[in-house]
C-alpha cells in the first residue's frame, strides 16, 4: 500500500490519486505530497529511464506567460532581468536561463518558451521552481514594465516523459512530437486534448515536457502508463538522473549568492548579452566572464563506493586544508560510482585534480571529473 502524506498543509498535483494507486512513497517536496519512488525502487526507476522511458509527474513547477504588446517589448522586459538572449528567439523555440538579483546571483533558473503561432506574438511561456515560483512571480510583478504582464496558471498540469523510448511512446498519441528538435515546442494534441509539448527534460535523456489540461492529465498520464515502454518514476531517481547529467538544483547547486559563471552554466548567455551587458549584476558577471570566478561549480568521481552527500566538505589531498563543499551527491548507477558536485577554487577546478571529501570524518579520494558525468542524448535535427 502507497505511504500517503495526509498533510492536510501539503498540495496535491493532479496525479496525486494516481501515484497513490501505483503504490508510490509520497513525501513532502516544495509544499506538494510528491511520489519519492514506487514500488521497484529508485535503482530501478533510474536504470529504466536510461533504457526505454519513465514518466516523471513536474506538476508542482511554476507555469506563467509574460505578456506584452509584442515580442520584442516582452523580450526586451525578460532580458531586463536575466542574462539571456530572448529578442531573437525563434518561434517554438524554448532557452534556459536564469532569473538575477542586483548581485548578479540567481534567484531561479526556469525554462521559457516562445510560442510557434503568430496569434500568440508577445507572449512567452515560462515554466519555474516549485520551491521559487511565489518569490519569481513577485519579482516579476515588481520589476516589469507597465505594458508587460506576469499571468500565473493554476489550472494546468506538467508531465515530463524521459529516456530513449520516450518521444516514440508519445508520438503515439502526439505524432507531431516527433517532429520536434531539442528545445522547440509545439501546441499539438494527445489523443484529441490540446497540449502544448516540448522536446526537454532534465535527465540527460531526449524526451519531452507536457503542459496539459489538470482535467486530463490522469488519462494521459493513464494512456501513457498503459505502454509497454514507459514506467513511472520519483524524485528520487530524477535526482539521480539530473546529478549523472551534470545538471543544477536549485537551491543546492545555485542559489542567490551564485553567479552563473560560478554554477558553470554560461551556456545561458548568448553572445549579444555578454557584449552588452544589462542585465542585473553584470558589472560582477561580464568582470567574471573575463577573469574568471574565484570559485567553480566542478563534478567529482570518488574512489570505492561510498558515496558523499551534500555538505561535504571538500579538501586538499594529504591532510590538506578544506577548500569547498558538496552541493549535490550520491550512487551513480549508469555509472557504477559514486558521484558528486560542489564548488572548488578555480585554480582546483581542472578535470584530473585530486581532491578529498570528508564524510564523517574520513577522507575519501575523488578527482574532478568533466560533466556530464553520463553522455546526454538530446536529438538535434540536422543544421540545428
Amino acid at each position: 500500500m502507497a505511504e500517503a502524506v495526509a498533510d492536510a498543509d501539503l498540495k496535491q498535483t493532479p496525479l496525486f490519486d494516481l501515484h497513490v494507486e501505483l503504490g508510490a512513497r509520497m513525501v513532502p517536496f516544495a509544499g506538494y505530497s510528491m511520489p519519492v519512488q514506487y514500488k521497484a525502487g529508485i535503482m530501478a526507476e533510474h536504470l529504466q529511464t536510461r533504457s526505454k522511458a519513465g514518466l516523471f509527474d513536474v506538476s508542482h513547477m511554476g507555469q506563467a506567460f509574460l505578456v506584452g504588446p509584442d515580442h520584442e517589448t516582452t523580450a526586451r522586459a525578460l532580458e531586463a532581468l536575466t542574462p539571456s538572449n530572448f529578442v531573437e528567439l525563434k518561434p517554438g523555440k524554448q532557452r534556459y536561463t536564469v532569473l538575477l538579483n542586483d548581485q548578479g546571483g540567481v534567484i531561479d533558473d526556469l525554462m521559457v518558451t516562445r510560442s510557434i503561432s503568430e496569434d500568440d506574438d508577445g507572449r512567452l511561456m515560462l515554466v519555474v521552481n516549485a520551491a521559487r515560483k511565489e518569490i519569481d512571480y513577485a519579482h516579476f510583478r515588481s520589476r516589469l514594465p507597465d505594458n508587460v504582464k506576469l499571468e500565473a496558471v493554476d489550472d494546468r498540469a506538467l508531465i515530463a516523459v524521459q529516456g530513449p523510448e520516450a518521444v516514440a511512446a508519445v508520438a503515439a498519441h502526439a505524432p507531431k512530437a516527433a517532429e520536434l528538435g531539442f528545445m522547440e515546442a509545439a501546441s499539438m494534441e494527445f489523443d484529441g486534448i490540446d497540449c502544448h509539448i516540448a522536446r526537454a527534460g532534465y535527465t540527460g535523456e531526449d524526451g519531452v515536457e507536457m503542459s496539459v489540461p489538470a482535467g486530463a492529465a490522469e488519462a494521459i498520464a493513464r494512456a501513457l502508463l498503459a505502454d509497454d515502454r514507459v514506467e513511472a518514476i520519483g524524485l528520487g531517481a530524477r535526482d539521480s538522473l539530473r546529478l549523472e547529467a551534470g545538471l543544477c538544483l536549485y537551491g543546492h547547486d545555485i542559489d542567490e549568492t551564485t553567479s552563473p559563471v560560478e554554477g558553470a552554466i554560461t551556456f545561458c548567455m548568448q553572445k549579444r548579452r555578454r557584449e552588452e551587458g544589462g542585465f542585473p549584476g553584470d558589472g560582477r558577471i561580464l568582470a567574471e566572464l573575463k577573469d574568471g570566478a574565484g570559485r567553480v561549480r566542478v563534478g567529482l568521481r570518488l574512489e570505492g563506493k561510498a558515496p558523499a552527500r551534500e555538505g561535504a566538505e571538500i579538501a586538499l589531498p594529504e591532510d590538506g586544508p578544506v577548500i569547498g563543499t558538496v552541493t549535490s551527491g550520491g550512487f551513480a548507477p549508469t555509472v557504477g560510482a559514486p558521484i558528486a558536485m560542489g564548488y572548488v577554487p578555480a585554480g582546483k577546478a581542472a578535470p584530473g585534480t585530486a581532491l578529498d571529501l570528508i564524510v564523517r570524518g574520513r577522507r575519501l579520494p575523488a578527482t574532478v571529473t568533466a560533466m556530464p558525468f553520463v553522455p546526454n542524448r538530446y536529438f538535434r535535427k540536422s543544421g540545428s
